[in-house]
């Protein structure tokens, strides 16, 4: 039962990094952006959601415990 909470959370995770990404790519491209500029910024995005995941597991983890 925890490996499924576990993966059902990183699935959910990687769900939120991946509509962030597009969202931000979106908004970029509204703006004038050039396609390889937004994907940069879908790209950014995308890695800052997973740090921030990853950041709140580590200091959740402890508490846990």
């Amino acid at each position: 039962m925890f490996l499924a909470v576990v993966l059902l959370t990183a699935a959910l995770v990687v769900s939120i990094a991946l509509l962030t990404a597009a969202g931000s790519a979106t908004l970029a491209r509204l703006e004038g952006s050039s396609r390889p500029s937004a994907l940069r910024s879908a790209a950014t995005t995308f890695v800052t959601v997973i740090t921030l995941a990853a950041a709140v597991t580590a200091v959740i983890t402890p508490l846990l415990s």
